[in-house]
């Protein structure tokens, strides 16, 4: 199986290949990397000499279709998994361009030479913020309509529907799958988690959005590369699966909870201004997955979160290579006129 993974170099698709390569011995894997700011090689430190023959990388961008074609040329793919995506929804609120440049135009891109090339699958990896907001009770379920809030889960939506069209109008063997929050090793540090370790360990102040009641649902990154992983070994095409960790979290239960593990007073906690269109709730049904795919999510929220502060404390040179000045002047710009 010859595999194109495309933002291999992030958070979640370094930690696919490396779960993939693992764990499909027949596997092939071409990582696709624009090497943007969160894409960061160093996530894949090691890949290359483990597993020679069997892993390769180029420098492309998914919306350049020369670029693209040229990869294709080379390696030869079955099948493609879709990571790249730019996912951070406080700089898609900043400036949306870049959100339809990778995630609208980069997937169609992707999609018209899938097509072309007769590629036997397509997983395009989104997002539960598609659905929206969620109320005090129930779960989005793969039925659930999309209602997306910010100008990420708008681009987000807009690729998951060109995936359902290049299916319907042209027969291509595409794959949705849907996730709520991950957390785990080589997680970019604008992210909740590694941004308020990042700060606590700092004794700086922890900037919380609204009244921190915001509810995610939390996973897992290794589980939702299970999930994945199934979805490209098993699905049938046309499908869509949502993924979650049954492991709802007010956003102040977790920034507490880091707090706790590094011995720092909840006095660091600052309640800042909330952002523009917070959704208030997410929450997965991953019922039809269990069923037709044996999913389930198999590291407790508790556990992976100790797991995952130990790893931060273990990489911190990790976190000041990856957080470049351009990385802190937005945050400085972001949060500043919050607190």
């Amino acid at each position: 199986m010859r595999v194109i993974v495309t933002g291999g170099c992030g958070f979640i698709g370094s930690n696919f290949i490396r779960l993939i390569l693992d764990e499909v011995p027949r596997a092939v894997v071409c990582n696709v990397d624009l090497l943007t700011y969160a894409g960061n090689l160093e996530n894949l430190a090691g890949v290359e000499e483990g597993f020679k023959g069997r892993y390769f990388f180029e420098r492309a961008d998914i919306a350049d279709r020369k670029g693209i074609i040229a990869v294709m040329d080379r390696f030869k793919p079955e099948a493609i998994v879709n990571f790249a995506a730019e996912t951070h929804v406080d700089r898609s609120i900043e400036d949306a361009s870049p959100f339809i440049h990778s995630n609208v135009i980069g997937t169609q891109n992707l999609l018209q030479l899938a097509g072309e090339r007769g590629l036997d699958k397509f997983v395009q990896v989104s997002t539960d913020e598609v659905y929206g907001s969620l109320g005090p009770e129930g779960c989005f379920t793969e039925t659930t309509p999309l209602a997306p809030n910010s100008p990420y889960s708008a681009s987000k939506a807009s690729a998951d529907l060109f995936c359902r069209a290049w299916h319907e109008t042209y027969g291509l063997p595409v794959v949705v799958t849907r996730c709520s929050n991950n957390y785990g090793p080589f997680q970019f540090p604008e992210k909740l988690i590694p941004l308020m370790y990042s700060l606590a360990v700092k004794d700086q102040p922890l900037p919380v959005y609204g009244d921190g009641q915001n509810i995610r649902d939390w996973i897992h990154v290794r589980d939702h590369c299970r999930g994945v992983l199934l979805a490209l070994l098993k699905a049938a095409p046309g499908t869509v699966y949502n993924f979650g960790g049954q492991a709802e979290r007010t956003n102040l239960e977790v920034v507490r909870g880091i707090l706790a593990h590094c011995g720092k007073p909840d006095s660091l906690v600052r309640f800042v201004k909330d952002r523009p269109g917070h959704d208030r709730r997410y929450a997965m049904d991953f019922s039809l997955a269990a069923k037709e795919l044996g999913y389930a999510p198999e590291v407790t929220f508790e556990k992976g979160l100790e797991q995952t502060l130990d790893w931060y404390a273990a990489n911190a040179g990790w976190i000041e290579n990856v957080t470049s000045g351009a990385y802190k002047d937005f945050m400085s710009k972001w949060y500043g006129d919050r607190l």
